[in-house]
């Protein structure tokens, strides 16, 4: 199809102040250009990153504020350069809707790590104007940043695997970490965690679930299919799993202390940081220099990435556990997620929600 020059207005539901409460707002999505996908919005995740911009805990929120970086969608128009995408496909948009294009990260094709990269929302897209994300009617986004969601998946499956899932399968590529035998970690049991323990089982690994309490363990064991339940309070059970793992994936997103995870590390183990925390995380050095462990970080995924995750799952058959809702709930699960009360993510099902003002 020919550019797509005509602006239009789309309703979103936007925080207006940090209190974080969304309402309805109307505003103009971007001029779409010849090599936009213009889509509706079918459903959107919501992920524990949505609250840190809501409510400002990073210092750098911009309002009125859309978020959802987890989207689900059904093309409706494509600019005359697009040509992976055609009116009717269903495709994803996760955290990031642009970049440099010319910087080392891009030109590796790491996207995710570009200095300049746009987020999908509280951000400024190259034009001037915000960006604002999926708990919306509609975007428009550079066809680079749309994927393909599988045929035979279903749109409220794929949106947590958008981010959720990227940011579990991307370190462990990067890392070396996905042949069979492996013996991993996941700290947290929350949207991205029990992403984290499905497609560490698929790879064939030996999953251990660390949590601060007992509530879970029926659920990681009989649900998700870990292999063993540490709680981390529990200093007989800590000490006999020490030097075990060869990796854990830390997806609390809260302050918390390291030393006693970096125990449970073999020699040449890693730590891999997932959760955005605001304030400074402390260790001993010892504890990474007498077993010569890594402790790093890993940020969402790349698009190529992004593409292969969607296939492993949908060739693995793995699915996300969600609780579904309408854009009305929007705020109640927002509260539920802050005392972690879901299992284990929500979508919105933002396509059977009336969200004009």
């Amino acid at each position: 199809m020919g550019s797509l020059e005509a602006e239009r207005n789309t309703v979103g539901y936007a925080a207006r102040d940090p209190s974080g409460i969304l309402s309805p707002y109307t505003y103009t999505l971007r001029n779409t250009g010849p090599g936009d996908v213009y889509l509706k919005v079918m459903c959107c995740g919501i992920c524990h990153t949505d609250i840190h911009q809501i409510k400002n805990d990073l210092g750098m929120s911009n309002y009125p504020m859309v978020p959802g970086h987890e989207v689900v969608g059904e093309v409706v128009e494509v600019g005359s350069d697009v040509t992976k995408f055609r009116a009717g496909d269903v495709v994803g948009v996760g955290c990031i809707v642009g970049c440099c294009g010319s910087c080392r990260p891009c030109k590796a094709d790491i996207e995710q790590y570009c200095n300049k990269k746009i987020w999908s929302y509280n951000d400024v897209y190259t034009d001037g104007k915000p960006t604002q994300g999926g708990f919306a009617n509609a975007m428009v986004v550079d066809q680079k940043f749309v994927v393909k969601i599988p045929d035979g998946m279903a749109p409220e499956q794929a949106a947590p695997l958008l981010c959720a899932g990227v940011t579990v399968y991307s370190p462990l590529n990067h890392f070396g970490l996905k042949q069979s035998g492996l013996r991993g970690g996941i700290l947290g049991l929350g949207g991205v965690g029990h992403m984290g323990v499905k497609i560490a089982k698929a790879m064939g690994h030996h999953v251990t679930v660390i949590s601060s309490s007992d509530k879970k363990r029926a659920e990681a064991l009989d649900h998700l299919g870990a292999d063993e339940y540490l709680v981390s309070s529990d200093a007989a059970r800590m000490q006999e799993a020490a030097d075990s793992l060869d990796y854990i994936i830390d997806t609390i997103p809260v302050n918390h202390p390291l030393e006693p995870y970096l125990s449970l590390l073999k020699i040449d183990g890693k730590l891999i940081l997932m959760g955005v925390i605001n304030t400074p995380l402390q260790f001993i050095s010892p504890m990474v220099m007498l077993g010569r462990k890594s402790i790093t970080g890993s940020f969402i995924g790349s698009m190529n990435e992004l593409e292969e995750m969607l296939e492993f799952c949908k060739d693995k058959d793995l699915s996300s556990t969600i609780e579904i809702v309408k854009m009305d709930y929007i705020n109640t699960a927002f509260e539920r997620l802050e005392k972690n009360d879901v299992r284990y993510r929500f979508v919105v099902d933002v396509a059977g929600s009336k969200l004009e003002q």
